[in-house]
């Protein structure tokens, strides 16, 4: 894998991204299709109407099993990133931090780490602020 830097970091997962959304995507839409062609039939109106239900069930399901996952991962890099900068200061992370902003934080190499968590704090810098200040990238190849 090339080395990670703020444009290069988001990873993407072809199979989900580029295969698995859009078929669901097409599925819901051609199950609306079916359902208003339907409309005027009473035998197919039911299963049109079901087939509708079940596919925008699975389209959210999987965006939920998705945050899930993410709200999972975000768990533990708070807990990394917390011990991370009490292995290097002797103290917890400022309670001001938000876990989009440890999450951000995690790309800090560790020269810049804590300068970098007292400033996300002290000016409550977005996610993507923190990111663009890392001037030393750490990699995360882990996440998806």
């Amino acid at each position: 894998m090339p080395d990670q830097n703020y444009s290069s970091h988001r990873q993407y997962v072809p199979i989900f991204h580029y295969v698995l959304l859009p078929v669901l995507f097409l599925t819901v839409i051609g199950s609306i299709v079916n359902l208003v062609e339907s409309w005027g039939d009473h035998r197919r109106l039911y299963s049109a109407s079901l087939i509708v239900v079940l596919s925008v069930a699975s389209f959210l399901m999987l965006f939920l099993l998705r945050i899930f996952a993410l709200k999972a991962q975000d768990r533990a890099i708070r807990a990394e990133e917390s011990l991370r900068h009490f292995a290097m200061t002797g103290k917890l992370l400022d309670a001001r931090l938000t876990i989009r902003q440890i999450v951000g934080l995690r790309f800090a190499s560790d020269g810049e780490f804590v300068a970098l968590a007292q400033r996300a704090a002290a000016e409550n810098l977005t996610a993507d602020s923190i990111k663009r200040a890392v001037k030393t990238w750490r990699p995360d190849t882990y996440r998806v």
